[in-house]
């Protein structure tokens, strides 16, 4: 059953001059005095560093006020994070626009102080190498949220590319209470379906799924069942919105789709739940030329990933919602205030 019940004003906009009107508006002054969180944005040493220069800045100019870069999937290991996390640091620390915060306050102070506000996250726990004592090691450097597994088995559980899930293995209990415990963010976004119910019941902190998509729009093994969001609201945690065109309805990258994929969120778990996590990659054809290199066996596809969530959309995809009826506070917990609630939740100071 919908958790939303009374949380759209019926009917929306009718008249489409004043929907004109709200589109070069409202939808920018809801942008400015909401505190928009990017949940996840892929931030590797690949890639030209030109488009790469250029991305937190485009991030800052289109009204978003923190963002989570991510750091390694399950390819690499602690040797290799240790690496990404000196340059993240060191590029972090030589520009003035930017911090990285350890609170949520530190996000808010960010904010009053007109600098982006950025955490880090892993896309999986091969990093740890087996040693639950660096997860604490992690949280100290930055990193505030964690995916369990990168689409295929590892030694926490099973990914959402595997023909059979076995669930989570003990280590992966003993994982998740120790995230708990540190108060690093669960994430079950790429993880398998069994893995990802059976963390939800052992978390004893709110769960997210910080990018994916309604499984019921586009049935790809990286986008979720109903069920497992739903188990995801029940933590009183949020799922994020990709915005990656393979993943998609029609598998089609634009604003529309974005926002048929919120809206599909919404009307089954209510606004409270629903987040932004657009995994936009700033290269796209070096995307293109690793996929194709490391001949994946992952189904879906993924070297056909040609087009990604632009930050510019952002008051596009808020302009939707403002002509669906959405209410400006729900807008506004969906921009970041999902994200904030349930960081303060979680992270420990």
């Amino acid at each position: 059953m919908p958790l939303n019940q009374g949380w759209r004003i019926k009917g929306g906009m009718t008249n489409h001059q004043q929907r004109t009107r709200m589109h070069s508006t409202r939808a920018k002054s809801i942008i400015n005095s909401a505190l928009v969180c990017e949940a996840i944005l892929p931030w590797t040493q690949y890639g030209d560093p030109e488009l790469r220069k250029q991305t937190l800045p485009r991030y800052r100019d289109s009204g978003f006020d923190f963002i989570s870069l991510s750091l390694s999937s399950d390819k690499e290991g602690p040797e290799d994070l240790l690496h990404s996390l000196r340059r993240v640091h060191r590029e972090i620390d030589e520009d003035d626009q930017l911090t990285l915060i350890s609170t949520v306050i530190d996000i808010h102070a960010a904010r009053d102080d007109d600098k982006l506000a950025l955490s880090l996250n892993l896309q999986g726990t091969n990093n740890l190498g087996g040693d639950l004592g660096l997860i604490e090691k992690w949280y100290s450097f930055g990193i505030r949220q964690m995916l369990l597994v990168y689409n295929h088995d590892n030694c926490v559980g099973s990914g959402c590319h595997e023909p059979v899930d076995k669930g989570l293995t003990p280590f992966g209990i003993e994982l998740i209470e120790e995230m708990n415990r540190v108060g690093m963010q669960v994430d079950c976004s790429h993880t398998g379906y069994r893995t990802s119910m059976e963390a939800m019941e052992i978390s004893s902190a709110p769960v997210i799924f910080s990018h994916s998509n309604p499984k019921a729009l586009n049935d790809h093994d990286r986008n979720i069942r109903d069920d497992q969001a739903l188990a995801c609201a029940a933590t009183g945690g949020w799922v994020g919105l990709v915005g990656v065109d393979i993943f998609m309805p029609d598998a089609i990258q634009s604003s529309e789709n974005f926002f048929r994929q919120i809206d599909y969120w919404c009307e089954l778990l209510g606004p409270r739940h629903v987040g932004l996590g657009t995994d936009h990659v700033y290269d796209a054809e070096d995307m293109q030329r690793y996929m194709k290199s490391v001949k994946s066996p992952e189904s879906g596809n993924y070297e056909n990933m040609v087009s990604f969530f632009q930050p510019e959309q952002i008051e596009e995809v808020v302009n939707l919602m403002v002509n669906a009826g959405y209410l400006e506070v729900d807008i506004q917990q969906i921009l970041g205030g999902n994200y904030l609630r349930v960081a303060t939740e979680v992270w420990r100071a």
